[in-house]
C-alpha cells in the first residue's frame, strides 16, 4: 500500500515538532525526494543573508531534479512559509527573490485563536447562526 501523501495534520505529530526536517515530515509525508527538497530550500533561506535571488543553483548542489524543487517551492509558497519578493517592493530596495516568510505562523495564531473562540457561547445570535447553518447543510 502506497503512502499517502497529503499533509499529515495530527495533533500528536505537530507537538513533536522541533525543526525544520520535522516541519518537511509533516507537510511531505509521502514523497522523500519532495521532503528533502523542502528542507534544502528552508535551510538555504534560513542561512542567507537576506534574500536569495534565485532557488535554481540548488538542482545541482544537492542533487535534485528541477521539477521536485518546483513542486516543494509551491508547496512551501502557497502554505505561506516562504514568499516571493518582487523587485518593485520598496521595502526590499529593488532587490528580486525568496525569502523566509511570516505567513505561516500568522495564520496558525489566527486558527488557533478562532478554535479557541469556538468553544465560547458568544449568544443568542452566534447560537442561531450556526443552527440556521446546521439546516443548510
Amino acid at each position: 500500500m502506497t503512502e499517502s501523501t497529503k499533509i499529515e495534520f495530527r495533533y500528536r505529530h505537530i507537538s513533536q515538532v522541533r525543526d525544520f526536517i520535522d516541519l518537511a515530515g509533516i507537510l511531505f509525508p509521502g514523497n522523500r525526494n519532495q521532503r528533502h527538497a523542502a528542507t534544502c530550500i528552508l535551510f538555504e533561506l534560513k542561512w542567507a543573508n537576506g534574500i536569495v535571488p534565485n532557488l535554481a543553483h540548488m538542482e545541482s548542489r544537492y542533487r535534485l531534479s528541477r521539477r521536485t524543487l518546483q513542486r516543494a517551492r509551491a508547496k512551501l509558497a502557497r502554505l505561506g512559509l516562504i514568499e516571493h519578493v518582487s523587485r518593485f517592493n520598496a521595502r526590499y530596495g529593488g532587490q528580486e527573490g525568496w525569502r523566509l516568510s511570516g505567513r505561516f505562523t500568522g495564520g496558525l495564531r489566527q486558527l488557533a485563536e478562532a478554535a479557541d473562540g469556538w468553544r465560547d457561547d458568544r449568544g443568542s445570535d452566534q447560537r442561531e447562526k450556526e443552527a440556521a447553518l446546521l439546516g443548510v447543510l
